[in-house]
């Protein structure tokens, strides 16, 4: 049992949630790119293929504060477990429909019944 706790740990995978978490050189990548580029999407939200599944699941689209003051961080992908055991990296702006079918599957009960909390 041991073995596979240690085997679960190692593969997790660990997404920026606060500002604390998102790398210095990812802020300063982007605060360039906002400062010298012709934009039409934040820097975070660009779809990079080539990326591993590991530097997808650190890639941030935003990090800002909210209108309160509040810090907001959005992960530009969701790393979501599918069925055969294998992870994917699902774009939040992409892949948003699935994304929602994935949200959906984890509010039901064993007998397939949505349960809202």
């Amino acid at each position: 049992m041991a073995t596979d706790n240690t085997e679960q740990k190692e593969n997790q995978i660990k997404q920026p949630l606060t500002p604390e978490e998102v790398s210095p050189e990812q802020k300063q990548a982007h605060k360039e790119a906002l400062r010298n580029e012709n934009l039409t999407v934040n820097p975070g939200d660009r779809v990079q293929e080539h990326k591993s599944l590991e530097e997808k699941s650190k890639q941030v689209a935003v990090d800002v504060a909210d209108i309160t003051g509040d810090p907001v961080v959005v992960p530009t992908y969701f790393v979501v477990d599918k069925e055969d055991g294998e992870r994917e990296a699902l774009h939040h702006v992409t892949d948003a429909e699935e994304i929602s079918d994935v949200i959906r599957q984890a509010r039901t009960d064993e007998d397939g019944n949505r349960t809202w909390r």
